[in-house]
């Protein structure tokens, strides 16, 4: 008797004790094909809803099978068509295909979630360039279809085409930080979200060489007096808007003292500029656009910004943007970025050394002018909105007095040397232009 009951009761254990083998497997696989890893909690719990979902299944097909479909959606069967003399019945063809995932929605769908956790809008235009720059070199833009050598074949035909705005072939770092930096994390995304079964740029990495430094990536002090002078000194074009006129005339100034990003500059509205006490002060938030650390800072205006009249400048200004136009819905992102180009075209002709970047040379020049006037580190950086280095540089906060005093101790520029500066600049120009008057082109 007891060996009939042990049979009996293995006979019902057995089939059991399989299913728990198979939904464990399952749930193994599940979490390798995603690339997920949890601990035994989060497995037993996955190996459970493998088996329910099975369990709902055979109910299913069981109540399909003795003809009640009432639990199966009615889209799962396409009307029957009758075929034959003999009345027999058959479905027409009709296959529900899933939706296709393109490349740019892919994107899409990953900056909604990105820029919720505040990545930012240059972050945005430089992942959407390359997967413009690789849905061309596809020809196609479906993501499902992208294969590792796809992206290998990608990279090596990046780091051979020329730029047709510059004409030149992107560095290895150019390529490694933006573009597979961009295509790792968008596929990335796609795995973890049940999108894509597997990243196709997995470990593909470029190795980058040192770059050689042939100069201070600064302004140097010439080049500094160079656009200083020009911006003192424009005249706006004939059909050139006049708040970019007034950014060729500010900006080099503002960030000259500041060294503030010329972006965060760019954005600057009549608000945001405002009197305490003798200080006139520049307040950089992201409020007015973007900022790159997501915090705001005051700066306290140089006092030959003040003789040079730009509170004035600003008080005669309208609401709104000084130097740019919003957009449609108050956009101010992308004419921000058009008026980053103009001041690149401005300012390129007369520092032309690709070795120092038109926008970013401030920088770098007010670090330098801020350690030979022996400002303390941590009173610049706050200045320039750079984070603490250390968590000690995270405790109290650079107030006002600390920056004021710090602004002036820099020196002014020698608005003298400035005029002969243009006075040369006029002069060489009206040699060239006569040499071209006399010796027209055949």
């Amino acid at each position: 008797m007891a060996a009939r009951v042990r049979d009996l009761t293995e006979s019902i254990i057995s089939p059991a004790r399989e299913q728990e083998r198979w939904c464990a497997a399952e749930a193994d696989r599940i979490l390798s094909e995603r690339g997920l890893r949890v601990d035994e909690v989060g497995r037993t719990r996955l190996a459970r809803a493998v088996s329910n979902a099975i369990h709902r299944a055979s109910l299913t097909l069981g109540q399909a099978a003795s003809g009640d479909f009432s639990s199966l959606p009615s889209r799962s069967f396409p009307p029957l068509a009758k075929h034959g003399a003999a009345g027999s019945y058959q479905s027409k063809a009709h296959v529900l295909k899933p939706a296709r995932l393109t490349l740019s929605g892919l994107f899409e769908e990953w900056w909604q979630e990105a820029k919720n956790a505040g990545r930012k809008p240059s972050t945005h235009e430089s992942y959407e360039k390359t997967v413009r720059y690789l849905v061309a070199f596809l020809k196609h833009d479906d993501a499902t279809r992208v294969t590792a050598k796809d992206i290998v074949d990608f990279k090596n035909y990046r780091l051979k085409t020329p730029l047709k705005r510059t004409g030149k072939v992107p560095s290895n770092k150019t390529v490694k930080d933006s573009d597979l930096a961009a295509l790792k994390t968008l596929f990335g995304w796609a795995v973890i979200n049940s999108k894509l079964p597997e990243n196709p740029v997995g470990k593909l990495t470029l190795k980058v060489g040192k770059k050689q430094r042939l100069r201070p990536k600064g302004f140097i002090e010439s080049e500094a007096q160079a656009i200083l002078s020009a911006a003192l000194h424009y005249v706006s074009g004939e059909r050139e808007d006049v708040r970019t006129a007034a950014a060729k005339r500010w900006l080099p100034w503002l960030c000259a003292f500041s060294g503030a990003r010329v972006g965060e500059m760019g954005q600057l509205r009549r608000m945001d500029l405002r009197r305490e006490g003798d200080l006139w002060v520049i307040r950089i938030t992201p409020e007015a656009g973007t900022v790159k650390t997501d915090e705001a800072r005051d700066v306290v205006m140089h006092q030959q910004l003040v003789e040079l009249g730009f509170p004035a400048f600003v008080a005669a200004s309208a609401e709104g943007p000084l130097f740019l136009t919003p957009g449609k819905g108050g956009d101010v992102l992308g004419p921000l970025a058009g008026l980053l180009n103009r001041m690149r075209e401005f300012v390129r002709p007369i520092v032309p050394d690709p070795n120092v970047q038109p926008n970013h040379g401030w920088r770098h020049l007010f670090t330098t002018i801020c350690e030979e006037a022996e400002i303390n580190p941590r009173v610049y950086n706050a200045i320039m909105g750079h984070a603490g280095r250390t968590v000690a540089e995270s405790y109290g906060d650079v107030t006002l007095k600390a920056k004021a005093t710090a602004i002036r101790r820099l020196p002014s520029f020698d608005i003298e040397k400035l005029r002969a500066i243009a006075s040369g600049r006029r002069e060489m120009h009206g040699i060239a232009s006569f040499l071209d008057a006399a010796d027209p082109p055949s």
